[in-house]
């Protein structure tokens, strides 16, 4: 698993990549998916954001790259775990810095040069 610090920067060098969803060229019907739907899969990865897919005029779903649905996950697993500290600091699950390095020394040994 990635520290949260790799994860951030992934997020931040990553998660803004995907474009706003442009509503001329980002919504196509399921038929005219169906008859391209190898080119649009290749090009999926370049163009940078997802693309709906309409059935019956009704959204029915959305294709992204895999490298943009990790970005999503990511992000979300990141925001998750940002709102379960700020429950934590809410219902006063904290402790003090000295606490926190006593225990970081207990489990995996004082800092080099302490």
């Amino acid at each position: 698993m990635q520290s949260i610090f790799r994860l951030n920067e992934n997020l931040q060098t990553q998660g803004d990549n995907m474009k706003p969803l442009m509503v001329s060229e980002d919504i196509l019907p399921l038929g005219e998916f169906k008859a391209r739907a190898a080119s649009i899969l290749r090009d999926l990865a370049v163009r940078g954001s997802p693309l709906v897919i309409t059935q019956n005029g009704r959204p029915a779903c959305v294709v992204m790259s895999p490298s943009e649905f990790d970005c999503m996950r990511e992000r979300q697993a990141f925001l998750e775990a940002v709102g379960r500290g700020l429950a934590d600091v809410q219902a006063g699950r904290v402790i003090s810095d000295e606490e926190l390095k006593k225990q970081l020394d207990v489990e995996f040994g004082p800092l080099e040069g302490e």
